[in-house]
């Protein structure tokens, strides 16, 4: 009898688990699981999206021109080099597949998007785990993992879920260590938090051997329609385009993308409320006996005494419905991952943890 079997390393994947988004017996909680934008989608993008659903029945755009030059001419990008998917995390799925394979290795960070490891095995590649140095991408640590089989090499910058980000020198020093036959890979889906931040934008024109990936689902609030993009060398791009589906992003979720893009006020206004929250939330912690990184992201990675003590805070956050993100996932068990949401909700869960610490 015939044995059906998939590829190597796909059964060795463990299932992606998103941010938890219900409560059993509890309605209207506040989800601050997943760092999406709590101001949600600009006015702009919303009435695109309207738009377009009067043309349901029409196949989306197979170039992706309009959203191309829209990035393009916001971020001073040579649009013919973008590439654009369902979410980042297909360009990522797309790398994997064009230059990964049997007998290959992908780098990544010990505390990186586990979406990393999933499209490497995926892949049939071999993820190579490099420890981070106090919950910080540690560019030695990279470069003495890699070997002559590593043909990706990934991660966040700002990173997910720690929030913390290295220096573009950092950065530089790593596209020039990695073997000649990789590609460094810079995602970028926390880059527009970062004022003045271009993603590595500029190390991707200067070099044949890096590639940044972007999405519209943080910032710009469109996580529910899955639109992301890639930059990179055109040698890339001419491979990356062949494994991509012609009508692989709804025009809907091409057509919002474009008018939250081109919507920079509204952005920067996200950008401002932000940073605001993050630090209140991150001071506020503090000041109750519960220390986070410097984030440069939506988010706050906010350490506990132990993960007895993190999964009980969980826990009655939960009761308060109150959702945030556990990560021992991402080897973190003593932490928990908390979304910068607006003002009344960062006020609330600071206010259930001061409650929990002292009555416990």
């Amino acid at each position: 009898m015939t044995m059906i079997s998939p590829q190597p390393g796909i059964m060795d994947i463990k299932l992606y688990q998103g941010g938890a988004s219900h409560v059993a017996g509890l309605e209207n909680v506040v989800k601050l699981s997943s760092n999406e934008n709590p101001l949600g989608p600009s006015d702009a993008a919303k009435e695109a999206f309207r738009r377009a659903s009067h043309d349901l029945h029409r196949y989306p755009s197979s170039d992706h021109s309009r959203l191309r030059a829209a990035i393009g001419e916001v971020w001073g990008l040579d649009a013919d080099r973008i590439i654009c998917g369902a979410g980042s995390d297909e360009i990522i799925t797309f790398l994997c597949q064009a230059y990964a394979g049997p007998g290959t290795e992908v780098v990544h960070t010990e505390h990186g998007f586990g979406m990393y490891k999933i499209s490497a095995l995926a892949a049939s590649a071999t993820p190579v785990e490099v420890p981070e140095r106090e919950r910080v991408t540690d560019v030695d640590a990279i470069l003495a993992a890699c070997t002559d089989k590593t043909r990706l090499v990934f991660i966040a910058n700002p990173n997910n879920p720690t929030g913390t980000m290295i220096s573009e020198g950092e950065v530089l020093r790593l596209a020039e260590g990695i073997p000649d036959a990789a590609l460094l890979v810079l995602d970028g889906a926390y880059a527009e938090y970062v004022e003045g931040y271009d993603g590595g934008a500029a190390l991707v024109d200067a070099r044949q051997n890096v590639v940044m990936t972007r999405t519209f689902s943080k910032i710009y609030g469109l996580g529910g329609l899955r639109v992301g993009w890639g930059y990179g060398p055109q040698h890339v791009l001419d491979v990356l385009n062949r494994v991509r589906g012609p009508f692989n992003v709804s025009q809907a979720g091409l057509n919002a993308a474009e008018a939250a893009i081109r919507d920079t006020s509204y952005t920067d206004h996200c950008r401002r409320e932000n940073a605001r929250c993050r630090t209140w939330l991150a001071d506020a912690l503090a000041e109750i006996g519960v220390p986070s990184d410097v984030s440069c992201a939506n988010f706050v990675l906010a350490r506990f005494a132990s993960e007895d003590e993190a999964m009980a805070v969980n826990a009655h956050l939960n009761t308060q419905g109150l959702l945030v993100r556990p990560v021992g996932s991402y080897k973190l068990p003593h932490c928990l991952r908390i979304t910068v949401g607006d003002e009344a909700s960062c006020r609330r869960v600071v206010t259930a943890v001061r409650i929990f610490k002292n009555g416990s």
